[in-house]
């Protein structure tokens, strides 16, 4: 039997408008329409249920709207269909009522195909009939938008029609995965990483992506270790790395909390010169030359003016060694032997004095304490070499920010030559102690020491990707062992490289080369600060430089991708600035809160849900979603997830887990220990 469109509405009304707002309309249910289940839109469906769909006719097509609440009032005069010409009057029944906000029209094109628009020209008026959508109908809804390439999963209130989205939405207007711990957040996350490979893949070959995952807790090594680039806290080939050279200023200040009236000026000043310093030798050779040399003897001098009485147990040893390095170079160090031989030979000097050496009980030369007067020679004589060669030969034409290599040991001996030059140089003895502290640490220097085989151009293939990327398309860079000093540090450094190293292939492509950061646990290193601190916190400093991303980013094709279970904490710069969400279970008030304020106010309702999703389930709204939408993620193989599962006490403690398999965890605790203290290589 064939129905003409207004019976076939007919078979489909569930009720008719009775309120009508630019962002609300009330619809009174007829005493007809399915209570629990619904079976005249062709197949049964749940109905009513909270965030599913229903459509209102309109002279322009149908508007979708979508469910926010339903209610139960009590009519005194009802006016049931029939009833109205005959003047009789009921006594009063409940009324079912829902409220629904209105997403868009859905229109049917020339091949009787449906499209849905988002947005809404015309409303309804007062009684006009509502409909409960079609299965095609669902599904033209659901399915709507362009470029829809990457399927991230189904909807269980659309006919579990099918979730896809266009990647250029998605990771060019920055993305929020929020949701509480097990919500399924970092599942997410790692799935739409998995998810646009393989949608993207050609054959027999890899695509041309970028993906750089900042993971605070180590959950993606395993999933992408043979997929792509893994990084991590070790001295093995896949040490992270991260020299010191790459630091700018801002980096700097931070991390050794320099004041702003005297000592920012005075590390800048000497970041400038350290990065210029040997820009006029010719020779590579010469110039490592001059530098270990000018390094030692800048030491020697530091060591000289630090001496009140020059204990000979103590600083005659020194001077020893310092001569043995002294006439090493002279050896090598071409042009300027002479002048290396004067300071060994006011060394020897100082040690041969008659009255300063004496014979131990042991046979071995002792050491009187130094008068001043010996020493002040070795001085002299330094500072005569030192102006010969010219010292760190420096440029005034030099940025500070300039990743230009150099020695760290020699930087920190030049900031303190600069910071005995001032008339105050008591002020600068905490900055240069902090920087002395680090480079004697030896776990930090595992990441941010000198590497001499480690150049600008070799981080960026390796951490970046390769040309096409010959060398993976996912880079994991772990940094659960990194030192929490460091950490902020670390985090901003490879941000900020990754950043202007895009900005510049844009300068010299002409076009953007897309690459998407991201970022798990993004409370922790995108946490909001008081900006009118005068000094910045090295927190403060790497939240500024995502802000930055989050501004800018997409000009030069680097999407963010924020994972967090705490938004209330995030920057509101950064969350302002991310056009698509994808909200797993939160049940935090305040968080819930914060999410409730990123979305307009008619689709507030729609994340009343989220304290009660299910693992797995998430709402996703924005740019990357032609209209916010429930979506159970695909599924991901065990291999395929972080490793974020939750503790298995009961099958630990009991030895067995559900199917009956032994589960075992041995303790290896002289293991842990033996490399926790670096004692395993």
């Amino acid at each position: 039997m064939t129905f003409s469109p207004i019976e076939h509405n007919a078979s489909l009304r569930i009720g008719s408008v009775e309120f009508v707002s630019p962002d609300e309309l009330k619809v009174c249910l007829d005493l007809e329409a399915p209570d629990g289940i619904s079976a005249n839109a062709g197949i049964p469906r749940a109905f009513p249920r909270i965030n599913s769909y229903v459509l209102i006719a309109t002279e322009a097509g149908y508007i979708v709207a979508q469910v926010e609440w339903i209610a139960i009032e009590k009519t005194p005069f009802p006016k049931r269909k029939g009833f109205q010409d005959y003047g009789l009057v009921d006594l009063p029944y409940p009324t079912r009522k829902l409220r629904a906000n209105p997403l868009g029209i859905l229109k049917q094109n020339s091949n009787n195909q449906f499209e849905f628009q988002r947005g809404v020209q015309s409303f309804p008026s007062i009684g006009e009939p509502v409909l409960i959508p079609t299965d095609q109908q669902l599904q033209a809804i659901v399915e709507s938008g362009k470029n829809r390439r990457i399927k991230i999963g189904s909807s269980p209130i659309a006919g579990n029609a099918e979730v896809m989205i266009d990647p250029d939405r998605l990771f060019g207007r920055h993305l929020a995965v929020l949701g509480n711990t097990g919500s399924g957040k970092s599942c997410s996350v790692a799935g739409l990483i998995q998810w646009s490979l393989a949608a993207a893949r050609p054959k027999d070959s890899e695509p041309n992506a970028r993906f750089i995952v900042l993971d605070p807790n180590g959950e993606y090594t395993k999933v992408f270790k043979d997929k792509g680039r893994v990084f991590h806290v070790g001295s093995d080939a896949n040490s992270l790395q991260v020299p010191l050279w790459f630091w700018n200023s801002a980096e700097w200040c931070s991390f050794t909390q320099a004041s702003a009236k005297a000592q920012v000026p005075m590390l800048k000043r000497a970041l400038r010169e350290i990065r210029s310093g040997g820009g006029r030798i010719a020779s590579d050779v010469d110039l490592e030359l001059r530098r270990k040399i000018s390094s030692i003897l800048i030491s020697l001098r530091t060591q000289i003016r630090n001496g009140d009485n020059y204990e000979g147990w103590k600083f005659g040893p020194k001077l020893e060694a310092y001569k043995k390095d002294i006439e090493a170079f002279a050896r090598h160090f071409s042009g300027h032997t002479t002048t290396l031989g004067e300071i060994s030979n006011a060394i020897t000097k100082a040690l041969s004095f008659p009255h300063q050496t004496y014979i131990k009980k042991d046979g071995c030369i002792g050491y009187n304490d130094f008068p001043v007067v010996n020493i002040e020679p070795i001085e002299n004589v330094i500072e005569k070499f030192l102006t010969t060669i010219g010292g760190l030969v420096f440029q005034n034409d030099f940025n500070e920010d300039i990743p230009l290599s150099f020695n760290s040991v020699q930087f920190a001996d030049h900031i303190d030559n600069l910071a005995r030059e001032d008339s105050n140089p008591h002020f600068f003895e905490f900055l240069v102690m902090r920087i002395r502290t680090m480079l004697a640490d030896t776990h930090m220097q595992s990441i941010l020491g000198d590497t001499v085989d480690m150049t600008l151009e070799k981080w960026l293939k390796t951490y970046i990707g390769d040309n096409n990327p010959t060398n993976g398309c996912v880079t994991i860079i772990d940094l659960s062992l990194v030192p929490a000093e460091i950490v902020h540090i670390v985090t901003s450094v490879i941000s900020h490289m990754v950043f202007e190293a895009l900005q510049r292939y844009h300068k010299h492509k002409k076009t953007s080369l897309p690459t998407v950061l991201v970022m798990e646990e993004a409370h922790t290193f995108v946490k909001k600060y008081k900006e009118e601190a005068e000094n910045q916190s090295v927190s403060a400093m790497c939240c500024q430089i995502f802000e930055k991303i989050a501004r800018e980013g997409r000009k030069f094709g680097l999407g963010i991708v924020l994972s967090s279970q705490r938004p209330s904490e995030l920057s509101p710069t950064v969350l302002s600035q991310c056009n698509s969400f994808l909200l797993h279970r939160i049940s935090n008030d305040k968080d819930q809160e914060l999410v409730s304020r990123l979305v307009p106010d008619n689709l507030r309702g729609l994340l009343r849900e989220l304290p009660s999703l299910p693992s797995q389930n998430a709402i996703l709204l924005g740019w990357a979603s032609e209209l916010p939408i429930m979506v159970r993620m695909n599924d991901l193989n065990k291999s395929e997830r972080p490793h974020s599962d939750d503790p298995d006490f009961w099958n630990v403690w009991t030895g067995k887990d559900e199917c009956g398999n032994t589960v075992v965890r041995d303790v290896d605790w002289e293991k842990i220990a033996a490399d926790w203290q670096g004692r395993i290589k």
